[in-house]
């Protein structure tokens, strides 16, 4: 059955809601990026709350005009004007008042999602309509989704990603350097704008599949799994777009394949696995790789400090440091140091005195900053300025190998 699904083998509509909640989830991931790259997580919080007075107003307008209320393109354009009152309010309150973003976002998101939570209960006592289902914009449902409303969603997804794809440059440059941007003649304020109606867009489209409570997730999970792979702003956006997409599928197809599991909240997970999967397994961010640094740094400082002490004839007491001497052929099994040990441990006394004079000796300045115990000094200097050193210490001419 999960095969059938993730092949797209379940009939027409559980194949368009995959490709809707695909395209969803990809225009999520990218948008969201720059969200979160702009510091500004939160705010698609705010916009995806506003909504909900607007699909309750938009069901009641609907009934009034002889509707059953439950077109979902009249739902979906009374989110996205609630959404775009709620994201108005924000920047009013943020600009023309002393409230920081946070506040004003906390305001917003509870004043319109206490609204909504009204309007929905005043249609459930009415009774007009078919009102049951409406409660499915919160956190998502594809059951019983017509073909003209999986239409809607793979359209809206669709032609969110196309506007993203067309303005990604100026918005990346806004979400790194927005003092830049400016100086070179891009206005700030409209790509902000621009970016939170893709933010609101994006909202509105995936009310249906992932639900207003839960499209938060959607648009910023991606974007942090991304960052965990890269440090280059067009391979994280480009990330994201594969994993929001790659959650959505996967998570429609576990929905399709299982009829009582809700789609929304199962994308979700699914996005937050890849994020698991990223935070631990991710080659230079992720927590095993951190791990495995802090190791073998662990590893380095012992084995320093080890030719240090053989150096100076001094016994070794720490069985990780025999154990390494020993491993890299520094030391003999009854604890005298090999030829390549004397040597090594020579360099490595030699060096520290080096590195002494460097850190006491003001026009190396730059190159003391650079001192953590463990660096080669020939990485740092020249040979003719080890040179100098070493005629200043005492000793060989030459730098040794």
């Amino acid at each position: 059955m999960l095969l059938d699904a993730l092949l797209l083998q379940l009939g027409y509509n559980a194949t368009l809601v995959a490709i809707g909640a695909t395209l969803l989830g990809v225009s999520a991931g990218i948008t969201g990026t720059f969200l979160f790259l702009r510091k500004r997580a939160l705010v698609s919080d705010a916009v995806s709350h506003a909504t909900l007075p607007g699909v309750g107003i938009a069901f009641l307008v609907m009934v009034a005009l002889g509707g059953d209320g439950r077109n979902l393109a009249g739902l979906l354009l009374g989110s996205a004007i609630s959404a775009g009152i709620g994201l108005w309010c924000l920047n009013w309150l943020t600009r023309n008042t002393r409230l920081a973003e946070d506040a004003a976002i906390g305001a917003v998101l509870s004043v319109f999602f206490g609204f909504g939570i009204v309007i929905l209960t005043v249609i459930q006592t009415l009774g007009v309509g078919r009102q049951a289902g409406l409660e499915g914009f919160l956190l998502g449902s594809t059951a019983g989704m017509l073909w003209n409303d999986a239409l809607v969603i793979a359209g809206g997804g669709a032609a969110a990603l196309l506007l993203i794809v067309l303005m990604r440059r100026p918005m990346t440059m806004v979400a790194f350097d927005p003092e830049y941007a400016a100086a070179r003649g891009i206005s700030v304020s409209r790509i902000d704008m621009a970016m939170m109606g893709l933010v609101m867009a994006v909202t509105v489209v995936g009310l249906k599949i992932v639900g207003l409570i839960l499209i938060v997730a959607l648009l910023i999970i991606p974007a942090v799994t991304a960052r965990f792979w890269t440090e280059r702003s067009d391979l994280v956006v480009l990330l994201a777009g594969v994993a929001g997409g790659v959650a959505a599928y996967v998570g429609a197809a576990l929905s399709a394949s299982a009829p009582n599991l809700p789609t929304g909240p199962i994308i979700v997970l699914v996005s937050f696995a890849l994020f698991a999967l990223s935070l631990l397994f991710a080659p230079n961010r992720g927590v095993l790789a951190a791990v495995l640094r802090h190791i073998r740094f662990q590893r380095q400082v012992h084995l320093r400090q080890g030719l240090l002490a053989v150096a100076q004839e001094q016994l070794i007491y720490e069985p990780l440091t025999l154990r390494l001497l020993r491993r890299h052929g520094l030391l003999w099994a009854d604890g005298v140091p090999t030829e390549k040990g004397r040597a090594r441990a020579a360099k490595a006394l030699r060096d520290e005195h080096r590195w002494a004079l460097v850190r006491s000796d003001q026009s190396h300045e730059a190159a003391a900053a650079m001192y953590d115990g463990l660096r080669d000094i020939e990485t740092v200097l020249t040979a003719d300025q080890i040179r100098e050193i070493d005629t200043l210490i005492g000793g060989p001419k030459e730098v040794s190998a």
